[in-house]
């Protein structure tokens, strides 16, 4: 959905990738991860290894939050900070990807929010097939998220994929034209 809004013309900004490159090898966030979970998170090249970060966060809620504390506020700066860099006149529709938005409690900072959402059996082979982990690793990483449900009744729009992608993309092109109309 992101990138049909940005092959649209709309300036998109994806939380994600912020979430990566904020501990990338060399990074400050990297370094602060590595603090507080010690080197046991990182691969043979110091690198990030997730997966290790993942058994840990997973299993232990405060280890999680304790995570979040890194990543969020760094996240958060940047899509601030991009937000800031955009013309209205020239773009008054921009689009940031934010799959924790609810869980970050952020959904007051923006004038719309779109919420993306599938059936969970969707989701759940989704999350195993990007992430290559297995079916259990994606229900119970799920399950620490606030409940699509949830976030749908809460959104000012919803945009169904879990059908074909023209039905996506059809859908992502009534929202815009909303947007554009409001």
């Amino acid at each position: 959905v992101r990138a049909q809004f940005e092959a649209l013309g709309i300036p998109t900004i994806d939380a994600d990738t912020l979430a990566r490159d904020t501990v990338a090898a060399g990074s400050e966030g990297l370094s602060a991860v590595v603090s507080r979970f010690g080197v046991g998170i990182l691969d043979s090249s110091g690198a990030l290894d997730r997966h290790a970060l993942a058994k840990i966060i997973f299993a232990d809620r405060a280890a999680r939050r304790d995570l979040e504390h890194i990543i969020h506020p760094r996240v958060r700066h940047a899509i601030d900070a991009w937000f800031a860099s955009i013309d209205p006149e020239r773009h008054p529709i921009a689009v940031a990807d934010i799959p924790l938005l609810y869980e970050t409690g952020r959904e007051s900072d923006f004038d719309v929010v779109i919420v993306t959402a599938c059936n969970a059996e969707t989701q759940v082979r989704r999350v195993v097939a990007r992430d290559g982990m297995t079916e259990p690793e994606a229900r119970h990483r799920l399950a620490a998220q606030r409940p699509i449900d949830d976030k749908t009744r809460r959104a000012d729009f919803v945009i169904r994929t879990d059908g074909l992608l023209e039905d996506t993309n059809r859908r992502v092109a009534e929202v815009l034209e909303q947007l554009k109309a409001s």
